[in-house]
């Protein structure tokens, strides 16, 4: 029997991923978005989940067996993305019970500033130690992945529906538009550099240079979204989800340098964020685009160089364990390499990048 899925923020990294494996299993799948874009054999859902009535009329006659969230608005302030956040779940699965049964399944992406802490004290305070583990749970500050799983507890208990959350690590993958997205970051400063003859610099932390982490593969974190909507064993439990394997980024910095054909510069000991690498880069990039029949020339548009610097600037090792789904029965692998690989792939054929 066909099975119906909701994507919520389609648009997305993760979201159009996830929407193209559901696609290739045979899934009927609606897709979320402000603004949707085109995907193959999706069904475009335009809602603006910040207005609860718009919301309701939007889902009317959409009955999904799942539903998955994976997106989110950044905001000023963490009691403002508190406020924000949590609504825009709280009217989405609203709208949901208002036009009959509920959905089996709702999964709910969030990510390691659960263990983390949100932007504003970011890798700050009392941390827990690596590798992250799951049953570390909350940490005593305010932050709203925390108020968006509560939204979705209260409907799960009000409605009856099964449950997951899954806590990516940084996500690999493609998106035009996207606030955190360090593969395409990184693929841009990196064509910035070749252009401009400037050297190929680590923007971050000696910690994160010296130290082991790991990463998550857009299509990797579909696989496992749709493993724990169809396994009994993973209802409502929250997961973390990594590709596998643990690098250094003197390694990974070293490997992608290569495929850029670029040289690394020397590790000084000083922090270079690529938001001030960056500032005036606009007018460079509008420059190649046009010379290379880009199909973006916005910079904004394509590089969130203040996320990558949150990430690579993090004064801590961070690892994450993925034991829970291992011994579920998820035994899915990707080499980060090749993640980065396959997505530099895609934006070239894409032209997106040059």
């Amino acid at each position: 029997m066909t099975k119906t899925a909701l994507v919520v923020g389609a648009s997305g990294i993760v979201g159009s991923a996830t929407a193209a494996l559901l696609v290739e299993q045979g899934w009927d799948v609606y897709g979320l978005a402000r603004r949707p874009v085109e995907q193959a054999g999706v069904t475009s859902v335009a809602a603006d989940l910040q207005d609860a009535g718009a919301t309701a009329s939007a889902l009317a006659g959409i009955r999904p067996d799942a539903v998955f969230i994976t997106t989110w608005l950044r905001q000023d302030s963490e009691a403002e993305n508190i406020r924000v956040n949590a609504a825009m779940v709280r009217n989405l699965l609203d709208g949901l019970r208002r036009d009959g049964a509920p959905p089996r399944h709702v999964a709910l992406v969030t990510g390691l500033k659960h263990y983390l802490g949100p932007f504003e004290a970011y890798g700050k305070g009392a941390l827990p130690q690596t590798p992250f583990r799951e049953e570390q749970g909350r940490l005593d500050v305010a932050n709203f992945y925390y108020a968006q799983e509560d939204e979705v507890f209260a409907a799960a208990a009000r409605d009856g529906f099964r449950w997951s959350v899954h806590r990516p690590h940084t996500v690999i993958g493609k998106a035009v538009g996207n606030a955190m997205n360090m593969g395409t970051t990184l693929a841009v400063y990196a064509t910035l550099c070749r252009e401009t003859g400037r050297p190929f610099r680590f923007p971050g932390s000696a910690a994160q240079w010296d130290g082991l982490t790991d990463m998550t593969d857009a299509s990797l974190l579909a696989h496992h979204l749709l493993w724990a909507a169809g396994t009994p064993a993973a209802a409502d439990q929250a997961f973390n989800v990594v590709n596998g394997d643990v690098f250094r980024w003197k390694w990974m910095w070293a490997r992608i340098a290569g495929w850029f054909g670029l040289e690394v510069a020397p590790l000084d000991g000083s922090v270079t964020p690529l938001e001030e690498q960056m500032a005036d880069d606009a007018p460079v990039w509008r420059r190649i685009a046009e010379r290379e029949g880009l199909a973006e020339p916005d910079l904004g548009r394509l590089a969130s160089p203040w996320h990558t610097d949150a990430d690579l600037g993090r004064p801590i090792e961070v690892v994450t364990d993925m034991s829970k789904s291992r011994r579920l029965g998820f035994t899915r692998y990707q080499p980060t390499d090749d993640a980065f690989f396959g997505l530099f792939e895609r934006l070239r054929a894409d032209r997106l990048i040059p």
